[in-house]
């Protein structure tokens, strides 16, 4: 393995994987968001024929449009990574790969750009039911985006409807692909997730606005709006990532193990470790603070069973694998992230769902009393940034927790590399990506303080349709 200062190509080629595949989940789930909000908006419009949600739903609509483009942007450059620093992988995996990724972007990335195309152009040429109707399909069109990508990623997690000829995985079942648990485990999370990011997005710079006292009475509405929404979606958070991690107790208990800190099998009533001191060196949790019972009532819904420890299985994985992969294979992943990139995520979680209740009860109509609450409306402008932090957590644990396969028990991430790539290539194309994606996010929120400087009567009369 080349090395220059200490650090591997490998080490280099996962972190630009790590960084493509991070900035790009910036804006995918904020765009996905972003069309169920709008289509949302434009409903309340055809439905109640109040002008006001017409202006919502095109004034949001135009960061929508903005995070779509950047998103497509950063896809084009997530891919390229597959060939330049990860074409063993490419040829282990692009029987199965290449299936979801091609159905995904002839299918449903061109149903969704088609009819956000329509629906950008058309405000005045369509009765605004059928207007409406683009908008959804636009949105239908990414949620189906999401579920080919996640049926790549899925068979990752969990391969399934697959054989091995000629060292490479090559399809059995296309239904057994679509029909992975990983896939549907994951789904809902990823787009209740998506559509939390939007909403906050949308409270935090209605925050904004209402703190420069414009526009009072469009950005209390914007805000009332995405407060409903991102209540139901966090509540619904909870009970689809509870879904998700029943499935990674079984199928990846190491992740599971991790995410707690668990590295010796516990009794029957396991304490939940709010922080601890890690020995990631030793395998062994040195003190925690905990709450007792609670690790036990998460994992199984009731008040006694144990919890497997990391320790019996890296044991039950080497009796497993060493076969295949030899004996120095470490199976331990890494714990301090996961550990505590699950409480970042989980508390963000919890957070969102309490801002929207109190935000929901200072908009009450008859007590709207939040343009007086300075001290919130900046806790709510914050908040626009905490949903892309949850989502990066989120990542973390679904990839670093799959270490060391880039397809589980399959194919490891040391195998996947390619062989002729460079470790002066890669620092290059490293620092190059870190500037165009740094731009590409600065751009972004230029913009989006652009459309709130602007206030709602010069975005519109602006025009970007």
């Amino acid at each position: 393995m080349k090395m220059l200062s200490g650090v591997t190509m490998l080490d280099l080629a996962r972190f630009q994987f790590a960084m493509t595949t991070v900035f790009h989940f910036f804006f995918v789930p904020f765009s996905i968001g972003m069309g169920f909000i709008v289509s949302i908006m434009e409903t309340l419009y055809v439905v109640k024929k109040d002008e006001v949600y017409k202006k919502m739903a095109q004034f949001w609509g135009k960061i929508y449009l903005l995070s779509f483009a950047v998103g497509v942007v950063t896809g084009i450059i997530q891919e390229f990574q597959f060939g330049m620093n990860w074409s063993d992988y490419s040829r282990f995996m692009g029987d199965i790969f290449g299936a979801p990724l091609a159905i995904e972007a002839l299918l449903a990335f061109f149903m969704e750009s088609t009819f956000i195309g329509l629906w950008m152009f058309t405000w005045d040429k369509f009765k605004p039911g059928l207007h409406c109707a683009l908008v959804w399909i636009s949105f239908i069109g990414s949620m189906l985006s999401a579920i080919w990508i996640l049926t790549a990623n899925a068979f990752m997690q969990h391969p399934v409807g697959y054989v091995i000829k000629n060292g490479k995985a090559q399809m059995a079942s296309f239904w057994a692909l679509i029909a992975n648990e990983q896939l549907w485990a994951s789904f809902p999370h990823v787009v209740i997730g998506a559509i939390v990011t939007a909403s906050f997005v949308v409270i935090g710079m209605a925050a904004f606005g209402l703190l420069r006292k414009r526009d009072v009475n469009f950005h209390k509405k914007s805000m009332r709006v995405a407060l409903w929404i991102a209540l139901f979606a966090s509540i619904a958070e909870i009970g689809a990532g509870d879904y998700q991690t029943q499935v990674e107790i079984h199928e990846q208990p190491m992740k599971f193990a991790a995410t707690e800190g668990v590295y010796d099998t516990t009794g029957d009533h396991a304490p939940w470790d709010i922080v601890a001191n890690l020995n990631t060196k030793e395998h062994k949790n040195e003190g925690a603070i905990s709450i007792p019972d609670v690790l036990t009532i998460l994992t199984y819904h009731k008040t006694s069973g144990s919890i497997k420890g990391m320790n019996q299985i890296n044991k039950e994985l080497h009796a497993k694998y060493d076969k295949k992969f030899g004996k120095d294979m470490s199976y331990y992943v890494p714990v301090k992230t996961l550990f505590y990139s699950f409480r970042i995520m989980a508390g963000f979680g919890a957070l969102f769902a309490l801002l929207s209740i109190l935000g929901l009860i200072w908009t009450r109509p008859k007590k709207n009393t939040i343009e007086n609450k300075r001290w919130f409306l900046w806790i709510l402008g914050i908040s626009t940034f905490l949903p892309f932090v949850a989502n990066t957590c989120g990542w973390f644990i679904t990839e670093l927790g799959r270490f060391p396969w880039t397809v589980y028990g399959l194919f490891t991430i040391a195998d996947s590399i390619s062989a002729s790539t460079t470790t002066g290539e890669l620092w290059f194309t490293n620092i190059m990506y870190f500037l165009i994606f740094s731009t590409l996010g600065g751009v972004m929120i230029y913009y989006c303080k652009r459309q709130l400087d602007m206030g709602v009567a010069g975005a519109l009369e602006r025009g970007a349709y």
